[in-house]
């Protein structure tokens, strides 16, 4: 005789959804001890570059006296010295200008590149794509090289057009390869409905393609904005004077002298040079979490 599964305990679970953490312990183990382990790892260096930022100098190696994880009697000193006495805003306008100019640069090309090995489909598209993120893969210390022959054959070098230019050779890649990825997500059917209409390759991008794509525009745009923003071997090769310099080259070069560390303004730099990301962040963060789930679905 057939046993049915609704009267039959070993058959019937009445779980549903998370509610294997209805009890404190498991909870406290699963979710709030690996939680605040990540908000430490994630609050700490910001929170050691606010205090050392503020911390006068005769605190900073005095652990004896004072506490390494507290300030006592803080201090504008370093601030004041970093923006008045250094070329730094200078540097933070030229970050700023250099990142926006190769994420523009680097998201133009980057969509007719994922549009046309995505939606085009000509003959070997899908090795094209590989090689174009096999392109990514390839360190910057080696393309620097041949990248400096060209840089000083245009007559760019020591410019801030040394940096615009050079940094889509690894931007274009990477972004390609993740609209690539977004596109692959929108339907076909919307492309096919638009080519009956009427409309062309062109009309299709801007009015269908890219509206749809847009979370994923800004998702390729802020990770593009970030690797510019940090980028340091080709600001360092490309650079030479202090005012055209970017932050994370002028902090160091400028700020580091032979052994001896300007620490507060170190801090200082760094905390300044990491607010316009986290701002960018914290602004298109809803669109950045949408475009890792794709676009829209059939």
């Amino acid at each position: 005789m057939a046993i049915s599964a609704k009267n039959d305990p070993a058959l019937n679970d009445d779980a549903e959804g998370m509610s294997y953490l209805n009890r404190l312990p498991r909870r406290l183990v699963t979710v709030y001890l690996p939680l605040a382990v990540f908000v430490f790892v994630l609050i700490f260096p910001f929170y050691w570059m606010a205090i050392t930022a503020v911390k006068p100098n005769h605190q900073l190696t005095n652990y004896d006296q004072y506490s390494p994880f507290w300030v006592v009697e803080p201090t504008l000193d370093h601030i004041k010295y970093l923006l008045f006495e250094t070329s730094y805003p200078g540097w933070l306008w030229n970050t700023m200008l250099v990142a926006f100019g190769s994420t523009v640069l680097s998201l133009a090309a980057s969509v007719f590149a994922a549009y046309a090995i995505e939606r085009v489909r000509f003959t070997g598209s899908r090795p094209a794509g590989l090689m174009i993120f096999l392109a990514y893969l390839v360190p910057p210390s080696i393309l620097f090289i041949p990248l400096a022959v060209i840089v000083f054959q245009f007559g760019i070098y020591d410019t801030k057009l040394a940096l615009i230019f050079t940094y889509p050779t690894f931007l274009i890649p990477f972004c390609t390869w993740l609209l690539m990825g977004y596109f692959r997500s929108i339907p076909f059917e919307l492309e096919e409905s638009a080519l009956v209409d009427g409309a062309t390759r062109w009309q299709i991008l801007i009015k269908v393609i890219l509206p749809l794509a847009v979370p994923g525009l800004i998702s390729a745009g802020i990770f593009a904005f970030t690797l510019s923003w940090n980028e340091f071997i080709y600001a360092l090769t490309f650079i030479q004077s202090s005012e055209n310099k970017t932050i994370p080259v002028g902090v160091l070069t400028e700020l580091v002298r032979g052994d001896v560390f300007e620490w507060g303004a170190l801090m200082a730099g760094a905390l300044f040079g990491s607010l316009p990301v986290v701002i960018l962040y914290s602004f298109f963060v809803d669109s950045y979490v949408s475009s890792m789930t794709g676009a829209v679905k059939e």
